[in-house]
């Protein structure tokens, strides 16, 4: 017995073969992309079923287009077994299709058992059919059909997995090629398939009236279409989705790329491609265009006292600040730290970009209140304009960096416009960086000694040492120009223990010729001080030198102090401890609560010269100011130094005041070692010893204990200190000897104008 073919089901199995590959080939491609790592089970789940029910509706519909003399129907139980391989071997290949590689081997695997899949499929499909006598197949046909279903499972395994990994154009035209190929070689297996099939005259369908034919044709090709049909659209759907949120993802991670997280302003990236679009522009048209470098001025300070939540805060304020009264065609951005740049466009002359820069100035010098504190910052600009300073952004950015340090010289918070010459102070610091490392090994570095003396009876209380450099080609280098170089190299520290040493060996020298005992302050810079083993290397140092630690002071500026306060409780404590000194520089320059003397429990108090100059320019209201210091450090038993003392009104204040102890000009500038060898000669008889001066508790002699702890722990060396006990005047309000003070001697004048002081005086990391 024989059977037809209907020309338009075979058409419609091809189109339903098609449709199911071109999903399978559409999912392979985009499931790793479309799931999360959770999510991805359900989705090859469910792409596995349409894909599978497609198959299953090819074969199905495929079969209904063939047609014998008698009525033909399908057993319910078995269809739904042939469906289920289907979904089977589709499960299996999406699974392999999606993988991140995909070996020979596995693939000849995969393919293999994804065709015997689909061969059982066809043949368990056939077996619904319930044919008595039963179906006869020709065996060549039958193993000619499984083969080339084995071969066009892994093809199509094969071209799944590769359009997958494909990034060429003309991708959808690819998948549809593929989904062609893979939709004859199918429907191809399909009908040789049945060609094996050969049923015996007078046969007889035993599932007819079980599952009606024409009812399977309308319920396999409506579902099956409304299968695939969904899938797709909700690939495409899916996909579209995550198009859309991968394009929202890089759009902001460019943003990100181009803008400053914290103050949402273009960052140096952003700002060289507005700079490069800018020269394009005014050479095109010949004009001109400014570029403002600003550098906030104390924001360094408020932000290593106060803490980086507030630096952060103060800089978002600042930021909003200077996108105020900008044109649509500036743009304001942050290269890091406290720098930002402006780029202002369309400038006719020097006054456009004057202007923008006297806004800023002014904008920024308004008071700023960050979690109750009300802080000032202001600003140094420097101001670069092309052609003339510069023809890229880098060039430009340069200059106006040159400008912008030339106003920090001219004492801050103004604007300078870039000049030749500026070029010069840029090479320099580059010169002084490099000569720097050899400046130690090559003896170029020295050390001064500055007095200091004791108010009521000028006495000479103690000494500081400060660092010297001598370039063999600059001459004289101030502290303030190479000390930030050092600490922006990290050599530093290095420096730091060789002053140590030297100031050690001069102590050496000086007892070795009996000269009478003395403390010398030794200054520790931000980063030395934040060293993890300070204490360790201070102690070796002074031990291979045999130097006791009463003999050495140690000052720490009130920025240093408040960068961490509880590190700088322990590190202090941990100095004492050891029968260190130490002291706090250039007092009432920073941010720190008066409350923390009592904390940090300073031995000194040093006021910064600022007050000193207040006292001259201030009146009442600048010695107010130090009084109020003074009394708040008598309470708390602290000495206190007033630094940069040049006048003969300002050591009267000073003594109207009761201040412990006083520095400067006025009595002493800072001493060569050999220059300070014969000073401490000719006032060895004026030398108070280390801790007689102190105003905190004493015992009964007179003096405080100093060969033991705050806790009463032997001291390190104490036995072989030289500190004598001064016995205490009891009706004297400050603890010196009793004797009458040697007559005042004449003041003399000062050796250098205040220019020169200040750098004299900057001390050694301040």
């Amino acid at each position: 017995m024989t059977g037809v073919y209907n020309p338009l089901l075979v058409c419609l199995s091809l189109v339903v073969a098609f449709l199911a590959s071109y999903t399978a080939v559409e999912l392979s491609g985009g499931l790793n992309a479309l799931a999360s790592a959770k999510r991805r089970p359900l989705w090859l789940v469910g792409g596995a079923v349409s894909m599978g029910v497609g198959i299953w509706s090819m074969h199905f519909i495929g079969m209904l287009a063939f047609s014998l003399p008698i009525p033909i129907g399908y057993d319910f139980s078995i269809t739904a077994a042939s469906l289920f391989l289907a979904i089977s071997v589709s499960l299996i290949a999406l699974a392999t299709a999606s993988r991140g590689t995909l070996s020979h081997r596995r693939l000849c695997i995969a393919g293999t058992i994804m065709g015997f899949g689909v061969a059982g499929m066809h043949f368990t499909g056939m077996y619904a059919m319930q044919m008595s006598p039963g179906i006869e197949y020709t065996i060549w046909k039958v193993a000619l059909s499984v083969g080339v279903a084995i071969a066009a499972s892994i093809a199509a395994l094969w071209l799944a997995f590769t359009l997958r990994a494909s990034d060429a154009g003309n991708l959808v035209v690819k998948r549809l090629g593929a989904a062609f190929i893979m939709a004859i070689a199918i429907t191809g297996m399909h009908y040789f398939g049945m060609s094996a099939a050969n049923f015996a005259a007078g046969s007889l369908c035993l599932s007819g009236e079980k599952f009606d034919a024409n009812w399977l044709a309308l319920v396999v090709t409506a579902t099956s279409f409304t299968v695939l049909v969904g899938t797709l659209a909700l690939f495409g759907f899916h996909t579209s989705s995550l198009s859309l949120s991968l394009k929202r993802a890089n759009r902001q991670l460019h943003y990100l790329g181009t803008h400053d997280a914290l103050t949402n302003l273009p960052n140096r990236q952003q700002l060289a491609l507005r700079i490069a679009q800018a020269v394009a522009e005014c050479a095109r048209r010949e004009s001109m265009f400014a570029v403002l470098f600003i550098d906030l001025d104390g924001f360094k300070s408020i932000n290593d006292s106060l803490g980086h939540g507030v630096g952060d805060d103060l800089l978002q304020v600042c930021a909003e600040r200077l996108r105020q009264d900008l044109r649509h065609t500036d743009m304001v951005a942050r290269l890091g730290g406290d720098e930002f740049v402006i780029v202002v466009e369309n400038v006719a002359d020097a006054s456009s970009a004057a202007a923008v820069a006297n806004g800023v100035l002014r904008r920024l010098a308004q008071e700023i209140v960050v979690d109750g504190l009300p802080l000032r910052v202001s600003a140094s600009i420097g101001i670069a304009f092309y052609p003339c300073d510069g023809g890229n952004a880098d060039e430009l950015l340069h200059s106006a960096d040159a400008a912008m340090y030339a106003a920090k010289q001219s004492g801050r918070n103004t604007f300078r416009v870039f000049e030749p010459q500026m070029n010069h102070t840029a090479l320099k610091s580059l010169i002084l960086q490099r000569d720097l490392n050899r400046a130690l090994s090559d003896g170029e570095l020295s050390v001064s000694f500055q007095p200091k003396f004791s108010v009521a009876s000028q006495s000479v209380t103690g000494v500081e040492a400060l660092i010297r450099w001598r370039h063999p080609e600059l001459g004289e280098i101030a502290p303030l120009e190479f000390i930030p170089l050092a600490e922006r190299s990290g050599l530093i520290v290095e420096i730091g223990d060789w002053v140590l040493r030297e100031v050690c060996r001069n102590i050496a020298l000086w007892d070795a010729q009996g000269l009478p005992a003395i403390a010398v302050a030794v200054n520790l810079s931000p980063i030395q001080f934040n060293v993890p083993d300070l204490v360790a290397r201070i102690d070796a140092l002074l031990d291979v030198a045999g130097v006791d630690p009463c003999r050495v002071m140690f000052e720490i500026t009130e920025t240093t102090a408040m960068q961490s306060i509880e590190k700088t409780s322990r590190t202090i404590e941990a100095l004492q401890a050891r029968g260190y000194t130490v002291a706090i520089d250039d007092f009432g320059t920073g941010y720190s609560s008066l409350g923390y003397l009592q904390r940090f429990r300073f031995d000194q108090i040093k006021i910064d010269g600022s007050f000193m100059r207040d006292l001259d320019s201030a009146g009442h209201r600048g010695s107010a100011l130090l009084s109020a210091v003074v009394t708040l450090a008598r309470a708390l038993q602290i000495e206190v130094v007033a630094e940069g003392v040049e006048t003969e009104s300002q050591f009267r204040t000073l003594s109207e005041l009761a201040c412990d102890q006083m520095q400067g000009f006025l009595l002493s500038r800072p001493l060569p070692a050999a220059e300070f060898l014969a000073f401490l000669r000719g006032a060895a008889d004026r030398v108070v010893a280390p801790g007689s001066a102190c105003p905190r508790p004493r015992d009964e002699g007179g003096c405080r204990s100093i060969v033991g702890d705050r806790a009463g722990r032997p001291i390190r060396g104490a036995a072989n200190r030289c500190v004598p006990r001064i016995p205490v005047h009891p009706g004297s309000r400050r603890n010196y000897p009793p004797t009458p003070p040697p007559a005042r001697r004449p003041f003399p004048t000062p050796q250098h104008p205040r220019s020169h002081w200040q750098h004299a005086k900057a001390g050694l990391f301040s």
